[in-house]
């Protein structure tokens, strides 16, 4: 048999030494031998700081021996600058407010009227837009107005027209009737007035065709006194639509109206 023991052991003895020879951590550093000191931790909690709010009044003390004031206001505040807001006029602290006090003022009149008459202005057409929204159609307007031709109506005759929804009564009278109508005594009638006051004519008369008493349609050249006669109630009128007999307590209404020339009459 032959002997590895020897062979071995110096193979391992070399390779051990070898390896243990080299180094094999790197040179550290020398840290320095003096102890670092870090400053105390200032306690700012809300119950600390309550505690060195002063309890009693605060008192200022000076001297040599005494100790320091303490400051408890800041002297940084900033004070607010309303310079954006400001007129140029009145910028110069060292002049007075009252040199330009009426170049302010006129500025300010000038708009506030300006700002009236804009707002009378909008509130004038709003006025009106809604007057107008309230007032009659054109179609209702149309018919505001009518036109008759006299010259269609015979004399001692009357023709009813429609105006406004109501009958129109348009009267051509006869001299005897102007004569008869003109001598009565006034002063004898329920509603007092004069044939004169009720036709712009003599030989021209123009009611509305309304009973003043309950709003029935009287009829024409009938009644006891040759005018008109409400067969409702039993009120008699004369031919100048003035009531004479019967609970109709005024005349007939004499609409407005114009001679548009001597032939044409406009009513309305």
């Amino acid at each position: 048999m032959i002997n590895l023991l020897p062979k071995l052991s110096g193979t391992f003895t070399k390779q051990v030494v070898s390896h243990v020879s080299r180094p094999i951590i790197s040179d550290l550093p020398v840290l320095s031998s003096a102890i670092a000191i870090h400053p105390p931790i200032k306690d700012t909690s809300p119950s600390n700081l309550c505690r060195q709010i002063p309890n009693n009044g605060v008192t200022a003390s000076y001297g040599l021996t005494s100790q320091s004031q303490v400051r408890f206001a800041h002297t940084d505040i900033q004070i607010p600058d309303f310079s954006a807001y400001r007129r140029e006029c009145v910028m110069d602290s060292t002049k007075p407010n009252k040199d330009s006090d009426e170049s302010r003022k006129a500025f300010t009149y000038l708009l506030s009227i300006g700002g009236s008459v804009t707002a009378v202005y909008a509130a004038k057409s709003i006025v009106h837009e809604f007057v107008s929204s309230m007032s009659a159609s054109a179609d209702v307007l149309a018919l505001a107005k009518i036109e008759v031709k006299l010259g269609d109506i015979p004399e001692g005759k009357n023709v009813t027209f429609k105006w406004r929804g109501k009958p129109l009564f348009v009267r051509h009278r006869t001299v005897d009737e102007i004569e008869t109508e003109q001598a009565v005594d006034i002063s004898c009638l329920r509603d007092p007035q004069h044939d004169n006051d009720r036709c712009q004519k003599p030989e021209w008369l123009v009611l509305l065709g309304v009973c003043t008493h309950l709003g029935c349609v009287p009829v024409a050249n009938i009644g006891d006194f040759g005018g008109y006669y409400c067969p409702c109630h039993g009120s008699h009128y004369d031919a100048a639509g003035r009531i004479r007999k019967g609970p109709a307590p005024l005349n007939l209404e004499v609409p407005p109206y114009i001679f548009k020339d001597e032939e044409t009459i406009v009513v309305g």
